[in-house]
């Protein structure tokens, strides 16, 4: 089937999109052929999409026919009810607006067969996978200790992101790590094979695979979409990058939006190229700027750019606005991170008193997740209520996950993970010996876990007793799949979970813990009672598949009023009016191992970037010239990102410490070019009693200045300070390994050489 193309006509713009400024007109508008919209931080990137997609509705395009590809749920939801506010909920809910995952999700459950799965197959989400692997590397016998499973996932998932499957992982791999996960990968494709599921890369290969081995599928979808939209550009992965070309051959309207600059996602597979790349990838592509701001004040986007401004691969932008000019950013330099969480407390106080704040006004972004505990002690310490962003999702909890188990095996009998995760929740008899008997009939056998359960009594290895909980439990599941497609899925679910006994096992506990776990449960079946009412044909495969797309930020309430706290890539798409950035240090933000890496380096300051465009009117960054990392005392100099901002944007401001002001540590920096910096010192005036003095204060042990000393860990290294006495006397190493580390004498046991 042909669809009818849309002509741009400029003459004839609805009136909606007189809202818009020129450029977001334009982009809006232009509807032909390949469009690169750079859309800049607060730019309304959103906005013109929807308006865009809006526009070719307006003029006559099929709803079904257009396409838009999202990164999170939030997102796509967000488009939804800002098109259906506009053309109406009918329309607006035809057009296919999803992430990859869930719209790939939908396509593979139609065409699963071609690929010999069935339509119930289910999606493991990252724990499933670990799992799983887990499982396998038992089954290896690879230690899990040599070999952690979550760095073999990790590498599993890198290289399906790169589209290398274990066939060419495993002939490729250079060391004795790398040949056994491609053992491992071999043996994890093949379980999931046997589960009837897929993992998150799998929803992106396997679209891959059946546009690339069906030539009439791949016309099907070519024909269906005739208009494309990719939002988050910048954060397409090699997989999702060649689906969209697969797609897009047909009709060639691909448009894509995004920011070269807001490109922090590479350790989990994203590639910078595709949109660096895009014209040469379309040569007839046209490209729209999106370059005003409407979020920051232009004291934020003076900084932001000037610290972007180093970066050498970037498309050429420029952000300005019309905002007023703001107050100027504000450094606070501390003694150490508690202090420094109590000059961020300081400053949350002031500006909730002079400007009329409240809690949920603020954001508190930090580069690591170890960073938070200061911060949470004070906020705790304050009575001021706050919410870790991107923490515990609702979905991980045990008793979340076994309901969501449950209902898995509900509708994909051959989940072994499944099975083995709830076949004793609540306990039925069934010990880890017995049920190791039932997966080593099954794999002489070459069934399915689920199938050897059903033969539980047949199974000689184990006693009648728990050969009987086998088969009883296996009945419980299929007696309710015989019933699975007359009722309603919400009455469905309910009845299932409270025949399997985990909501009576709660109760019975009668904790407060247990009655949470119980209220946990009954909120995810309201859930599903939610998802009927909301929508036409819902199943329990629909609703599975929801929530296994979701992300930790889909998950995170952002209307309480609460202090936000959460790492810098989580903070991507949010916005505050008052952010502060914790822990500005060389090594730190910058990472330390980003120093000699020009590439990470650069994807640094972009998440510097990001941090920076998340405030509208104050930004604070802190620093701290020591704090502990990994159990050891360590000091820093302050990040040189502060350094590459402009100095009539910035104020220092003092702690309660009896430390000077510190003098602003910049640097002369050189565009398109490294240079090496020679610093100020962090502090002006150090006190007297923390110096680190050549002569310690009494003798303290046999250790001097200039001695070359031995550590069990850092090997050989030279003393260059000593202070304090007892059990505070410490010593200042420098080690040609790690370079240097401040150790606490009665710990560090060192040896003279």
């Amino acid at each position: 089937m042909k669809y009818q193309l849309v002509k741009q006509q400029p003459a004839e713009l609805p009136d909606f999109l007189q809202n818009l400024n020129p450029e977001q007109r334009k982009a809006a508008s232009t509807t032909d052929g390949p469009l690169l919209i750079i859309a800049g931080a607060g730019s309304g990137k959103t906005r013109v999409v929807t308006f865009r997609i809006a526009y070719l509705l307006e003029k006559g395009v099929a709803p079904y026919t257009i396409l838009a590809l999202t990164f999170t749920n939030k997102a796509a939801q967000e488009m939804k009810e800002r098109i259906s506010a506009m053309v109406g909920g009918n329309t607006a809910g035809k057009v296919w607006a999803g992430t990859f995952h869930s719209i790939f999700a939908r396509i593979l459950r139609s065409e699963a067969e071609h690929l010999g799965y069935s339509s119930s197959f289910s999606i493991y989400d990252s724990d499933d996978s670990l799992s799983v692997i887990r499982s396998v590397m038992n089954t290896l016998g690879i230690s899990q200790q040599q070999v952690p499973p979550q760095g073999v996932r990790s590498r599993i998932s890198g290289a399906k992101n790169q589209m290398i499957g274990w066939q060419r992982y495993a002939a490729e791999a250079a060391n004795i790590l790398e040949k056994q996960t491609g053992q491992i990968y071999q043996e994890y494709e093949k379980r999931l094979r046997t589960n009837n599921s897929m993992d998150f890369d799998d929803l992106l290969l396997n679209m891959i695979v059946l546009l690339n081995n069906f030539p009439d599928i791949l016309k099907k979808y070519q024909e269906r979409f005739v208009y494309i939209h990719v939002d988050e550009y910048q954060d397409t992965n090699r997989a999702q990058y060649v689906a969209v070309k697969l797609l897009a051959s047909g009709h060639h309207n691909l448009c894509v939006v995004g920011d070269d600059a807001q490109s922090i996602y590479k350790w989990r597979g994203a590639d910078i190229r595709n949109i660096l790349d895009f014209q040469k990838d379309y040569a007839d592509a046209s490209i729209v700027r999106l370059e005003q701001n409407y979020r920051s004040t232009k004291t934020i986007l003076s900084a932001a750019d000037s610290v972007i401004s180093n970066n050498r691969k970037q498309l050429a932008k420029k952000l300005w606005t019309d905002n007023p000019e703001g107050s100027k950013i504000t450094i606070l330099p501390a003694r150490d991170d508690r202090e420094e969480a109590d000059m961020i407390l300081s400053s949350v106080r002031s500006e909730m008193n002079d400007n009329f704040l409240t809690a949920k006004d603020f954001a508190i972004l930090y580069r690591t997740n170890a960073q938070s505990q200061a911060l949470e002690d004070a906020l705790r310490r304050a009575n001021i209520p706050y919410t870790i962003v991107g923490g515990m999702s609702f979905y991980k909890r045990k008793e979340v996950k076994d309901t969501i188990a449950y209902l898995r095996l509900l509708v994909n009998p051959s989940d072994s993970e499944s099975v083995l995760r709830v076949v004793n929740e609540p306990p039925r008899g069934l010990g880890q010996t017995s049920i190791q008997h039932i997966k080593t009939y099954a794999d002489e056998r070459n069934i399915t876990i689920f199938e050897a359960f059903e033969q539980g009594q047949l199974i000689g290895s184990i006693q009648k007793r728990a050969g009987q909980a086998a088969e009883n439990f296996t009945e419980l599941v299929k007696r309710f799949r015989e019933v699975k497609d007359s009722l309603p899925p919400a009455e469905l679910a309910v009845r299932f979970v409270e025949a399997t006994g985990l909501l009576k096992m709660f109760k019975d506990e009668n904790t407060e813990e247990s009655l949470d776990r119980w209220n946990n449960v009954q909120r995810l079946l309201s859930n599903i009672v939610e998802m009927e009412t909301r929508e036409e044909n819902a199943t329990l495969e629909t609703f599975l598949q929801q929530i296994a797309l979701v992300s930790d930020t889909d998950d995170t309430d952002m209307t309480q009023n609460k202090i936000a706290l959460m790492t810098m890539h989580a903070a991507k798409g949010l916005e505050f009016p008052v952010v502060f950035i914790a822990g500005m240090e060389q090594g730190l933000f910058p990472m330390g191992r980003a120093e000699n890496n020009p590439e990470e380096h650069e994807e640094e300051r972009r998440l510097f970037y990001v941090g920076i465009t998340r405030a509208r009117t104050k930004l604070y960054l802190s620093h701290a010239e020591r704090r502990f990392k990994f159990g050891e005392l360590t000091y820093a100099q302050p990040s040189k990102f502060i350094g590459e901002i402009s100095d009539h944007l910035i104020e220092y401001k003092t702690g309660n410490s009896p430390y000077q002001k510190p003098t602003p540590v910049k640097q002369h920096v050189v565009r398109q070019q490294e240079v090496k910096v020679t610093r100020t010192p962090f502090f002006d005036d150090i006190p007297q009693e923390e110096s680190y003095s050549q002569i310690p204060p009494e003798p303290l042990t046999n250790l001097r200045v200039g001695l070359k000393v031995r550590h069990a860990q850092f090997g050989v290294g030279t003393i260059q300070a000593l202070t304090g006495e007892g059990a505070k006397a410490q010593a200042l190493v420098y080690f040609a390994t790690v370079g240097k580390k401040h150790l606490m004498l009665q710990y560090a046991k060192l040896q003279p050489v």
